[in-house]
């Protein structure tokens, strides 16, 4: 067996091996020997339980056993001589050197990955976990993803659709790999890049009275019932800095989590709503709901792209990001983007 062959069966071994060895020795050539006193699986072990605050619940995603999952833990604290995590009952909390810890161990399992596909004979192109809100993971991330699919078949995908709050919450905790959201963020641990424009509209059905108008003052909005997104989403965020002046004369009749279903309650006659325009793009050219102009309310925003700072970036990523890029080059909005049509 060749040496290429025989590292690659070694990290393979590493990663998928069900029982702990307290030491792996691989030969490199030009440094010769590095003598680890840990293994990757300790390390998916160590990195699962402090996402999950759980052994048992670590062991479940791993396919683990509670008993071999905890003794992963048990020996690694044991072989480094330091304890990773507080315990309080079941629970499991990183403590502040488990905190240092886990950005390198995520880093390091992402390269050892890639190692192992480029030995398989892969193209680097492994698995990418995507976080969308709402109205980019229903209109654009999955067109993307299709897109980076095809490229690159031997790819695995997930994508996670929630709002701005999750996906943040799910980046910081290394959960995913990098999120698309419409909210902004300003958590310390979080690098955020702008990506393209995008912009809320008023609507309404048909037959409402502002229909006819097609625009409204501020004064008229307050007198209107209103169907919005829930709090923690971006649009919600972005409507309620616009109407910060007004929001306790507003009258807020439902609060829901998908922007289809807000659609459905206004061309229904509940109430008027506010979404991204490039969630109503069709609805608008069917003309099963309308636009209203509100000139006196700033309802511009971002959409950007997240991943953690500290993340180790790797090829899937970094393709995946510059085909976004290019996907909305030399578009000013997002409800300017071609996309197919829906009949």
């Amino acid at each position: 067996m060749g040496l290429r062959q025989m590292i690659g069966a070694q990290l393979h071994s590493i990663l998928m091996a069900a029982t702990i060895s307290v030491n792996w020795i691989i030969k490199i050539r030009v440094i010769g020997y590095i003598d680890m006193r840990f293994t990757l699986r300790q390390l998916q072990v160590f990195v699962a339980v402090a996402q999950q605050e759980s052994v048992s619940r670590a062991a479940g995603l791993l396919a683990l056993s509670q008993s071999a999952a905890s003794t992963s833990i048990t020996e690694l604290e044991r072989q480094s001589s330091c304890q990773l995590f507080d315990r309080a009952g079941k629970r499991l909390s990183l403590n502040a050197l488990g905190h240092q810890l886990l950005p390198q161990a995520v880093a390091l399992l992402d390269q050892a990955k890639e190692i192992e596909d480029l030995l398989n004979g892969k193209s680097g192109f492994g698995s990418l976990a995507v976080g969308a809100t709402l109205t980019i993971g229903n209109y654009l991330a999955t067109l993307l993803i299709g897109s980076f699919m095809q490229q690159h078949p031997e790819s695995q995908v997930k994508l996670h659709v929630q709002n701005t709050a999750n996906i943040v919450h799910q980046v910081a905790h290394y959960e995913i790999d990098l999120g698309l959201i419409e909210g902004d963020c300003s958590h310390p641990d979080i690098e955020v890049q702008t990506w393209v424009e995008d912009e809320l509209v008023v609507f309404c059905a048909p037959q409402h009275h502002l229909a006819k108008r097609g625009i409204a003052t501020m004064e008229a909005l307050t007198h209107e019932a209103w169907i919005l997104r829930e709090q923690g989403s971006g649009t919600r965020l972005t409507f309620d800095q616009a109407m910060r002046h007004h929001r306790s004369a507003l009258n807020i009749r439902l609060e829901l989590e998908h922007t289809e279903a807000i659609k459905r309650a206004v061309e229904s006659g509940l109430g008027i709503g506010c979404i991204s325009r490039l969630a109503l793009r069709d609805a608008f050219r069917r003309g099963s709901l309308v636009p209203v102009e509100t000139p006196d309310l700033d309802l511009a925003r971002q959409f950007y792209f997240i991943w953690h700072k500290q993340k180790y970036q790797t090829s899937a990523m970094r393709e995946f990001l510059e085909l976004c890029r290019a996907f909305t080059a030399g578009v000013q909005r997002s409800d300017e983007i071609v996309l197919p049509s829906i009949a």
